[in-house]
């Protein structure tokens, strides 16, 4: 029986303490993306988990549209990642 294993750390810490693993991920078919969703793949990224490049492949995300959930997160909080928020933080 072969295991694959995959690269990188197969966990980080997070400053609260926690510890985010790739099994935390959202699955890489996710097609609803909600806040919470979006914060785990920044966090997942910020903390060295997988790199962008990993995740916009994952998640068939643009590197733009990563970033800007990059940027919402470090300027504003998880908050500013919500749809409903999103002129509330848009910077013009």
């Amino acid at each position: 029986m072969y295991i694959r294993r995959e690269k990188g750390p197969v966990y980080v810490v997070l400053p609260d303490g926690s510890k985010l693993t790739r099994s935390d991920l959202p699955p890489s078919n996710t097609k609803r993306w909600v806040a919470r969703r979006k914060a785990t793949v920044v966090a997942a990224v910020d903390f060295g988990l997988i790199d962008a490049a990993e995740a916009c492949s994952m998640y068939h995300l643009s590197d733009e549209e990563l970033s800007m959930w990059r940027d919402a997160v470090h300027k504003h909080g998880a908050g500013a990642l919500r749809v409903t928020a999103i002129q509330k933080y848009r910077q013009l």
